[in-house]
């Protein structure tokens, strides 16, 4: 992928070797490390982002710094480090690459068992990666689905009925494996349905789901991943991700078309986006959608994020429907 190579074999813990550089090969670091709870913590998780001088203003531009500081990262200008303190290991810069790779990898939802070497990764080719191990990992239940009896058709519940709009909207039934009687959904109904994984399923559970709309909530924790650098000493909850909980949430109002179920919502667009107060931990989202339009593989639905009866974000989101990998 670009200059990027990654590969993945076969090893009894989990380890990444990594080399980093610029395109001009300037400040090329090696590290190489096992990863467990205690490694991670002590060798890679203070790991500081870093850009070169000559990339700002690109980043700036095109709003991919936002909250970024001299205290929270490092700028490289031409043999200069330019920092607030000293460097935190003598191979910062590729072990920060390492954290991006531990974060993209865990996109999969489970451990992960092999040496990956990686030479110039990116957030891209991470991603590439992951998608490929998961592809991997369909294979044996593909092959098991494919010899196997077909499986037996699932008891229905039926939700509340509404007749067929201008938009196209149709009468649902929910499956009643995915959804209780009273239209909630715990959290591993909510990962039958989706197929996003820690850290970034935004849905703890369904509270309501009646005709078009749903009610979903997101309990905010100190622990949450983006935290650590959303900001150190004055977290925030991203405003993207209120934006991606109202995306996820429409999703499920999606797959209650029969005809959905198994596939994935891929975000298209966002509307009418404001972001009116800060969501931080403790804090109990409440995400409110209704799905406004749903023709085809296509939907629309208006969000609603609250805390405590007030509104902190709001947007339309439209959505595509696509087989999943």
């Amino acid at each position: 992928m670009g200059e990027t190579e990654m590969a993945l074999f076969p090893d009894d813990g989990f380890k990444i070797t990594c080399t980093s550089s610029d395109k001009n090969g300037r400040f090329t670091q090696f590290y190489s490390l096992d990863l467990n709870p205690k490694s991670w913590e002590k060798e890679l998780s203070n790991a500081r982002t870093f850009c070169f001088f000559e990339e700002i203003e690109y980043l700036i531009k095109n709003g991919l710094i936002r909250g970024g500081s001299l205290e929270n990262a490092v700028v490289i200008r031409d043999d200069a480090v330019l920092t607030t303190e000293p460097l935190r290991y003598p191979e910062e810069f590729v072990r920060h690459k390492m954290l991006d790779i531990v974060g993209d990898l865990s996109l999969l939802g489970r451990p992960l068992q092999g040496h990956l070497i990686a030479v110039k990764p990116s957030h891209a080719a991470n991603c590439e990666m992951a998608r490929l191990i998961q592809a991997q990992m369909q294979k044996p239940i593909r092959a098991a689905q494919t010899f196997g009896p077909a499986p037996a058709a699932p008891a229905i519940v039926k939700a509340k009925v509404i007749e067929p709009t201008a938009e196209g909207v149709k009468p649902e039934e929910l499956p009643a494996e995915y959804v209780n009687g009273d239209g909630s959904m715990d959290a591993v109904q909510v990962m039958q349905i989706l197929p996003h994984r820690y850290p970034f399923l935004m849905i703890d559970r369904v509270a309501k789901i009646d005709g078009n709309t749903l009610v979903a909530v997101k309990n905010v924790t100190i622990n949450e991943e983006f935290f650590q650098g959303h900001f150190p000493g004055h977290p925030i909850m991203p405003g993207v991700m209120q934006l991606e909980a109202m995306a996820q949430a429409a999703g499920i109002l999606m797959m209650k078309h029969a005809e959905n179920i198994g596939q994935i919502a891929y975000f298209m667009a966002a509307d009418n986006v404001k972001w009116r107060k800060p969501v931080v931990p403790g804090d109990t989202l409440v995400i409110e959608v209704e799905l406004t339009k749903s023709r085809g593989k296509i939907g629309k639905a208006k969000g609603v994020c609250k805390v405590r009866d007030e509104v902190v974000s709001e947007a339309d989101v439209t959505f595509m429907m696509r087989p999943g990998a």
